[in-house]
């Protein structure tokens, strides 16, 4: 199954790590600001990327979806 998480621009450990980061980064921006509805949507965003990016993700699955391309 060709999911959007294992998408072959997310192959390389790096940019995975950039796409929470970042996602982390605007949840902090978010609480400093006094947002913090906001902030924990992004910590939303930054925990579905870690179970995506870095619990469930299949590299070789990635790189099937690239070959076949």
């Amino acid at each position: 199954m060709n999911k959007d998480s294992n998408h072959p621009w997310f192959r390389p450990l790096w940019r995975r790590i950039a796409v929470v980061a970042v996602c982390f980064a605007w949840a902090i921006f978010e609480f400093a600001t006094g947002t913090p509805f906001w902030g924990v949507i992004a910590l939303g965003f930054a925990g579905y990327g870690i179970w995506q990016f870095f619990l469930i993700y299949d590299a070789s699955e990635a790189a099937d979806t690239e070959n076949k391309e």
